[in-house]
């Protein structure tokens, strides 16, 4: 699965999508490029869009240790759009983990202008 990413410095926002087959490996080599660029910074927000991934090739272990592995600060809101209940279901249970990692502000929409206000709203009360 190829994944893209664009850091948008002005909205200290990060938004990230994939197309295809999305599964661990390609996820920690998502995690890797953004640490290794220098726009980069845990604290900003993040979309990530999953509505072009056509097959989820991932296990629960797998989605913990992505969770548990996270490369934004823990305050950091990060928005998952979602399309398909799999997609849905997988987001919700990344979503568990990493509360149980530490992480606080992760939600899950259907709606990318709902999930764009949202994630938003921390830069925008600056």
């Amino acid at each position: 699965m190829p994944t893209f990413y664009k850091i948008d410095k002005e909205r200290r926002l990060v938004m990230s999508t994939g197309t295809g087959i999305f599964n661990k490996e390609e996820a920690l080599s998502h995690q890797r490029r953004l640490l290794a660029d220098p726009d980069f910074d845990p604290s900003y927000s993040q979309l990530t869009d999953f509505t072009h991934i056509t097959q989820f090739d991932l296990s629960a272990q797998d989605v913990r240790q992505l969770a548990q592995r996270s490369v934004f600060a823990p305050d950091a809101r990060r928005a998952f759009l979602v399309a398909s209940d799999l997609a849905f279901g997988l987001a919700r249970m990344f979503e568990m983990f990493s509360e149980g990692a530490g992480e606080q502000g992760i939600r899950i929409f259907r709606n990318l202008e709902e999930a764009l206000d949202w994630v938003l709203a921390k830069t925008r009360a600056s």
